[in-house]
């Protein structure tokens, strides 16, 4: 499952996408909340990519190369520590997916002992009569149910694509520069509490985490922001992006859809709850991601490997091998 989540992020290039994918297969009954689970975390992990093919841009500058990846992988390294601690404990004890379930409890007022329960969805109907106006269009044609149940997921991932394409290009448009100006005086500053905020905020408006950690990546190469000051951002950001996942659930007619949504936003507040208070810890992430840049500038092999190696050849194994 883990596996499946970081390589799906990979091919769509978006965690918001494979997330709220992730959530609507729970909702429609076609995915178990267990599998679900690894594949959110995997999903977490899958979109810190695109900040490290950000950094590859500068691998012809030497020292900004090294400032560009140190920023970009402490991302990853954030990440992969959280893993290392949420994904035993979850398998031991399921605490995520039990903290989520009494969540959804609250929530939507849909007691726990009674999973295939159905709650009712405001927007659920909203969209329920162009999908059951498709759904009847194709079973007019004759074809068999294998083939529209494949043209039906097909039709709702384009729509998955292009709705958050849509909100990310004009929100973006919209309140970047806003946003932007803003987000350079705080970090600017130092200010890691507010930072995070207006990093989470932004991450928000966009829709996108790769948006504002990219954004980082320049700042960090060029030396205008440090990676003490960029870090809490990045926390953030990944924070910030569970919304997709929430909002996505609220399209489903099943309890186990907000609870695979709210499994994501407690995954991060979780790692952010164990990495970042303790200062020990918060500079863990940092060091190995000046130790991955300091050797990347010496041989650009050894980033190549590690960018194959991470999000390509070990989940591949996880799924061939362990499956």
């Amino acid at each position: 499952g883990l596996g499946a989540g970081i390589l799906a992020t990979i091919l769509v290039q978006s965690s918001s996408v494979s997330t709220a994918t992730i959530v609507g297969l729970v909702g429609g009954g076609g995915l178990p909340v267990a599998a679900a689970v690894p594949m959110i975390m995997g999903a977490n992990l899958g979109t810190t990519i695109t900040s490290t093919l950000v950094a590859l841009g500068h691998i012809r500058q030497g020292q900004e190369f090294r400032r560009a990846l140190a920023g970009a992988s402490m991302h990853d390294f954030f990440n992969l520590l959280t893993l290392a601690v949420a994904l035993p404990l979850e398998l031991a004890t399921g605490f995520l997916s039990r903290s989520a379930i009494f969540l959804t409890d609250v929530l939507a007022g849909i007691a726990p002992a009674d999973p295939g329960a159905a709650s009712a969805s405001p927007l659920r109907v909203v969209v329920g009569l162009p999908v059951e106006l498709l759904a009847s269009a194709l079973e007019g044609t004759g074809a068999p149910p294998v083939i529209r149940a494949a043209i039906l997921l097909l039709v709702g991932l384009a729509l998955i694509l292009g709705a958050l394409a849509s909100i990310t290009r004009n929100m973006r448009l919209a309140m970047a520069g806003r946003f932007e100006r803003a987000f350079n005086a705080l970090v600017d500053r130092g200010a890691g509490a507010g930072a995070m905020a207006l990093g989470a905020v932004m991450t928000v408006v966009v829709q996108s985490s790769s948006i504002t950690t990219s954004i980082l990546v320049p700042m960090v190469a060029a030396g205008v922001l440090s990676l003490k000051n960029a870090f809490p951002v990045t926390l953030a950001a990944n924070l910030g992006t569970t919304v997709t996942a929430l909002l996505a659930s609220l399209a489903t007619d099943r309890p186990e859809a907000l609870t695979v949504a709210l499994v994501h936003t407690l995954f991060n507040v979780f790692g952010i709850a164990v990495v970042y208070p303790v200062p020990q810890v918060r500079h863990v992430p940092l060091r190995l991601a000046i130790g991955l840049a300091g050797l990347a500038q010496r041989r650009k092999v050894w980033v190549v490997a590690y960018i194959v190696g991470l999000f390509i050849v070990l989940p591949l194994i996880a799924i061939v091998a362990l499956r």
